[in-house]
């Protein structure tokens, strides 16, 4: 296809986008105003209700949709509750085109107008540019973006350039129960003939410019549990003469980090891959406000000065922090007790290369010896109740190139390579087991406000979103055949 035609065909795609986004706003107004969170039980059945409409949607593209049983699951109380099934669709076995998988999922976080939201959090609601409801963000919009772009090269009789997949859970807030084993069971047939894999689930840096996301931390949860006897005792009878667990526990504490944020756990740094030059130029031109990521945070002043320092140990560094103590007296008032049992609570976002178990043995031995020290008689035990891995991919794929380039086309400007501080177990997932090519290519902006109140997408991001999905596929199409038919010639010389 000539630069002219590719051309003229972007040209019609997006005039037809912004003739029919009434609809997509439409679209994304019957799907706010279903309640599908997944956190609260009493809500499942609108959680079902929800992945219902999404495989509806899918069907009417003229996709084959399997809506996948998933059973139950045990509540807390003895309460079974029925699982949402997992959505797997298809659309399009061309053996010319590649084939892209998809995954978003349709559940949302609990809200309540009471909470402090402006508008009904289910009714969406247009002020000033901005779309607001549960989901707009997190991840009803983008996920209808990815169909808007499809139905829009239906609508329009268009030759399809990828096939297309789509994996859409109803479980993704409440840890996306059931997900992982059914990946592992279609492993070797769903996904046995897909290329690439995009998840549109976070958000930019910026709140104007476009970001592609290659990696995100893990995380190590611990418990540190210092135990002195079988009951609390009085500080009057007791205080002064007693090794108490309390005190044994604020100075564990006290040695895992120093006032620079540098933790002090030895080895914890050993495995951290050295900074490439090519890497450090990623972070020179992300656009990333230090004030106003200040004023967002309500704090005075950070641990560094830099918008390069602040990124680095953000994303690519290990960081620890203490989340609190269990059973110590933590109501209104005093109360003169000491406990017999705290635990104290921690955890560690770990980066690539970093080993969950070397952690884990790092960390435990670190305490130990500490604690040794202080020749106190009480009981201590470290745990770890959950370990989850960091997620990294490779700026120089192809999806990321093709991404790119369709942000360029739409966006009129080259995107942000950023990393996400925090942890995201399903770009992790899909990478381990199917070992195909994963991309994070969210079109929802910093201040989205995504789990909070107020949530909400712009029209723009949705509409332009729309349009970057219809151009990323065309992107991808054109790069994949030439890397095959480029793959071939190697092959007959």
């Amino acid at each position: 296809m000539s630069s002219s035609s590719s051309s003229e065909l972007e040209t019609k795609i997006f005039q037809y986008v912004d003739r029919h986004q009434s609809d997509f706003v439409e679209a994304l107004k019957e799907w706010v105003a279903v309640e599908s969170d997944s956190v609260q039980p009493d809500l499942r059945k609108e959680v079902i209700r929800m992945m219902v409409l999404a495989a509806d949607r899918l069907a009417a593209l003229g996709a084959t949709v399997n809506s996948v049983n998933l059973g139950s699951h045990q509540l807390p109380d003895g309460q079974d509750l029925p699982l949402p099934p997992v959505i797997l669709g298809e659309l399009g076995k061309d053996p010319q085109n590649p084939t892209v998988c998809f995954y978003g999922h349709v559940d949302v976080q609990p809200a309540k107008k009471e909470d402090g939201w402006k508008t009904d959090p289910y009714t969406l609601t247009e002020i000033d540019g901005n779309l607001y409801g549960r989901g707009a963000t997190d991840n009803k919009g983008p996920v209808l973006a990815w169909i808007n772009a499809v139905e829009t090269f239906r609508a329009l009789k268009l030759a399809m350039p990828v096939n297309f997949k789509f994996v859409i859970e109803g479980m993704e807030e409440a840890g996306s129960l059931g997900l992982e084993k059914l990946l592992k069971e279609e492993n070797q047939c769903f996904f046995s003939d897909v290329d690439y894999i995009v998840i549109s689930d976070n958000l930019w840096l910026s709140n104007k410019k476009p970001a592609l996301t290659y990696g995100s931390r893990g995380n190590a949860c611990f418990f540190v549990e210092v135990e002195c006897g079988g009951k609390d005792l009085h500080s009057g009878t007791f205080g002064g003469i007693i090794h108490e667990p309390l005190t044994d526990l604020i100075a564990l504490l006290d040695s895992l980090v120093d006032p620079t944020g540098h933790i002090q756990i030895p080895g914890i740094y050993d495995s951290v891959a050295a900074l490439t030059e090519e890497e450090r130029k990623l972070y020179e031109s992300i656009e990333f406000d230090l004030e106003e990521h200040k004023k967002n945070s309500g704090v005075k002043k950070f641990l560094y000065g830099t918008k390069e320092e602040i990124l680095l140990h953000l994303w690519r560094y290990p960081s620890l922090s203490i989340h609190g103590i269990e059973g110590a007296f933590n109501e209104p008032g005093i109360k003169t007790v000491i406990p017999a049992k705290v635990i104290g609570k921690f955890s560690i976002r770990q980066v690539p290369h970093m080993d969950l178990t070397v952690v884990k043995q790092q960390v435990v031995e670190h305490l130990e010896g500490v604690f040794s020290r202080r020749n106190s008689p009480n009981k201590l035990k470290v745990s770890m109740p959950l370990g989850a891995k960091p997620w990294l991919a490779d700026v120089n794929d192809p999806l990321y190139k093709a991404a790119r380039r369709a942000i360029k086309k739409v966006f009129g400007e080259d995107p942000d390579f950023i990393r996400d501080g925090s942890t995201v177990p399903v770009a992790r997932m899909f990478q381990t087991i199917t070992q195909k090519s994963v991309m994070m290519f969210p079109i929802g902006a910093a201040d989205d406000g995504e789990h909070s109140q107020n949530e909400k997408i712009s029209r723009h991001n949705y509409i332009e979103g729309t349009k970057v999905f219809a151009a990323f596929f065309l992107e991808i199409s054109k790069l994949h055949r030439h890397l095959h038919e480029t793959s071939n010639m190697e092959i007959k010389n």
